[in-house]
């Protein structure tokens, strides 16, 4: 017997990677050595002392038990703490912090929090397309804002119609920015909380790369702005900056009401994280950085390597600021989709079609930084051997 989906599943976007997972696949059966920059699942593992803390809970068996419901206060004060030291900004770690299963769901998560169905939501474009699931579940209608390169890939208020910012409830940012990996000002996130105050807007800023800046640049926190609390939260992960993606932990921080949004949905949906876990995170927050600092280089040596590689044999291409992502312009001739799948299938190098993340995403494919130089440099040369930009 087989049963017919939902409606509401109907209404989910198509899963972008699911489809470049799947082309990736089908040239590596054939047996060519594919060098995958198409994703963004970070290469490195897990540092030894955060390891070593979750093997050391795993085995307390009172870790074994159910976790209370809205995390243990450990992590959120680590979460306090951190972003004390790292950013200057003072949190209730009772009031303004809520564990998450990574960031993405509390991206998919605060859509469902907040919104009635037909209630707008503004969705940076090109942007992460799971921005538009959550808004799909709850029944929400999109707003784009083009993220243009002539204005630094920050979206123009300005540009927004009257009657999208009367009816909009919540605006999702991300800086460092995926795909393009633009950075954001302190002065942009002031125009946000001026913006978000004046049309009683909830800003949700995806800080998911926010611990890899380049060029001796500390990426800016929404909540260091005057104000940011009042209007929204920060979503952080510990994907990037710890290579903990597999281990599927973060933290929404910031305006009270929100973050107990957060936490009544959740009660309703899990019993927080494994325990052991939300020590091993608690660890990460709280232990020497040293791990991230060279985390950090790592990726920038990289990013110098790549970029300079693709410029050296033609490309005009742009060295991102931040995150572990380069946006590169297309060849002309070619759109997004036909210009990685050409490369995919000539030169066995795969990255991500641009119209993937939006409508203008268009002209621009994304490369991950996230393989050794070697096989960058190897990439380079697959690239400059197809004389496509001689």
């Amino acid at each position: 017997m087989q049963f017919k989906k939902s409606d509401l599943l109907h209404t989910l976007p198509t899963q972008f990677f699911a489809s470049l997972v799947s082309k990736v696949a089908a040239i590596a059966a054939q047996g060519h050595d594919v060098i995958n920059l198409g994703q963004g699942n970070p290469d490195l593992p897990t540092p030894d002392h955060i390891v070593k803390k979750l093997q050391t809970a795993a085995e307390n068996p009172i870790n074994h038990r159910y976790s209370p419901f809205r995390g243990i206060s450990d992590l959120k004060e680590a979460a306090c703490e951190y972003y004390k030291r790292e950013f200057g900004v003072e949190l209730d770690p009772n009031k303004e912090v809520a564990i998450l299963f990574g960031g993405k769901a509390g991206l998919v998560e605060i859509p469902q929090c907040l919104l009635n169905p037909g209630d707008t939501v503004l969705v940076p474009d090109p942007g992460y397309p799971d921005y538009l699931s959550g808004v799909a579940l709850a029944k929400g209608k999109i707003e784009r804002m083009p993220l243009k390169e002539e204005n630094d890939f920050l979206p123009d208020y300005r540009d927004l119609s009257r009657n999208a910012l009367e009816q909009a409830k919540l605006l999702f940012l991300n800086y460092p920015n995926n795909p393009t990996g633009a950075i954001a000002t302190k002065e942009f996130f002031e125009e946000t909380v001026e913006l978000a105050k004046k049309e009683s807007i909830c800003v949700v800023h995806d800080f998911a790369y926010g611990g890899i800046g380049f060029d001796g640049e500390k990426s800016v926190s929404f909540l260091q702005i005057d104000g940011a609390k009042e209007v929204g939260i920060e979503i952080y992960t510990l994907s990037k900056t710890y290579n903990m993606a597999g281990w599927r932990v973060g933290f929404a921080i910031g305006n009270e009401s929100v973050i107990e949004a957060i936490e009544l949905l959740q009660d309703h949906l899990y019993v927080s994280l494994f325990p052991a876990v939300q020590e091993a995170a608690a660890e990460a927050l709280l232990a020497s950085q040293e791990s991230v600092e060279k985390l950090v280089k790592t990726y920038e040596s990289r990013r110098n390597v790549f970029i300079e590689g693709l410029q050296s044999i033609g490309w005009d291409v742009k060295a991102p600021a931040g995150s572990f992502f380069a946006w590169l312009k297309v060849p002309k001739g070619y759109t997004s989709e036909e210009f990685s799948d050409y490369l995919l299938n000539h030169a066995h190098v795969a990255v991500a079609a641009g119209i993937g993340f939006g409508e203008f995403g268009e002209g621009y494919v994304r490369a991950g930084l996230l393989t050794t130089e070697e096989r960058l440099l190897e990439a380079v040369r697959r690239i400059e051997s197809l004389q496509m930009f001689s």
